[in-house]
């Protein structure tokens, strides 16, 4: 079993930027592809990045260039540095684990507000 938590989320205003933590409760963290997805309201839960256990990283297309995901497998810890924030970044961000290159895994975080306000 694998427990996430969020945290970091927030109101900012457009162009300003948030860091999301993702703490994960299991000895195999640096062995899990981790996630970070959003679900606006009214809409589907969206990929936003996945990083692999070596580091490898791969973004929504509209979102390259001023997410950034990370890890630190000394923390179990996976981050989203989000920068230049806009209005339609505002959803719920959610931490991801066990995935795979084109999947999301079974182990989901709570959730947390991120609100970017014009």
């Amino acid at each position: 079993q694998v427990q996430l938590v969020e945290s970091g989320g927030g109101l900012v205003q457009a162009g300003g930027s948030l860091r999301l933590s993702c703490a994960a409760s299991t000895r195999d963290f640096s062995a899990n592809i981790m996630a970070w997805a959003r679900q606006a309201p009214g809409k589907q839960r969206e990929l936003v990045a996945r990083i692999t256990p070596s580091g490898n990283t791969v973004y929504a297309d509209s979102l390259k260039g001023r997410f950034t995901v990370s890890r630190d497998n000394a923390k179990n810890t996976t981050y989203l540095q989000m920068n230049s924030l806009k209005p339609e970044d505002t959803a719920v961000y959610y931490c991801n684990a066990g995935g795979g290159t084109y999947y999301f895994g079974d182990y989901w975080g709570q959730g947390t507000q991120v609100t970017v306000s014009s």
